[in-house]
């Protein structure tokens, strides 16, 4: 009877944290919610593992005009490779669902990846969706800045003019880039969130 008890309560107890877990969102000036998710390498990376370093999420989709527009132009590679080389980890997510837009085999990815010289950290397969939705992702490209202590700090746009014209970049206020900067100065964020544009995200 006793044991039986003992067992009840345990269960009960992984099913709350279970829930717990999944009800959670990412908000920002809180806790960034920890996340495991397969590269197009197959290997597992985990948010957590990255503890101390300010981390980058990009969601991405390939085939979305929004997407080509900063990485035919080179501008997503170039903030790529500017904050790598400063230790920020960047990882591009794709959350879109089998027989979708933006969903390939690792193959495709990988050869996609080398054809516009990118440089993230690892891009992160979500075909169930479950993190583009822990996190609200409604938007390819939609970014997220998470800092040193875990704490998500920008959420929204990569920059402020919402258009697939690459002559728009330069003239454009990027929010990532400005944001980071802050960030190794010690600096308050200025814009913290902005409204995401793009194409809607293929769950």
């Amino acid at each position: 009877m006793y044991k039986s008890i003992i067992t009840l309560a345990v269960l009960l107890f992984i099913q709350f944290s279970s829930n717990a877990f999944s009800e959670e969102k990412a908000k920002i000036g809180e806790a960034a919610p920890n996340f495991t998710l397969t590269d197009s390498y197959r290997i597992a990376h985990k948010l957590s593992d990255f503890a101390g370093k300010f981390v980058v999420l990009e969601w991405i989709n390939f085939d979305c005009p929004f997407v080509k527009k900063h990485y035919d132009s080179g501008n997503m590679q170039k903030l790529q490779k500017e904050y790598t080389k400063k230790d920020v980890v960047w990882l591009s997510i794709c959350s879109s669902a089998p027989g979708k837009q933006g969903h390939f085999d690792n193959a495709e990815i990988n050869n996609r990846i080398k054809e516009h010289k990118a440089s993230p950290t690892a891009y992160l397969i979500d075909e169930k969706g479950e993190v583009g939705r822990l996190y609200s992702a409604k938007t390819t490209p939609q970014m997220f800045i998470i800092n040193q202590k875990g704490v998500l700090v920008y959420a929204g746009a990569i920059d402020d003019i919402k258009s697939t014209d690459i002559s728009d970049i330069e003239k454009a206020k990027n929010y990532v880039k400005e944001a980071l900067n802050s960030l190794f100065k010690g600096k308050e964020i200025n814009n913290k969130t902005s409204v995401p544009y793009g194409c809607s995200v293929k769950y």
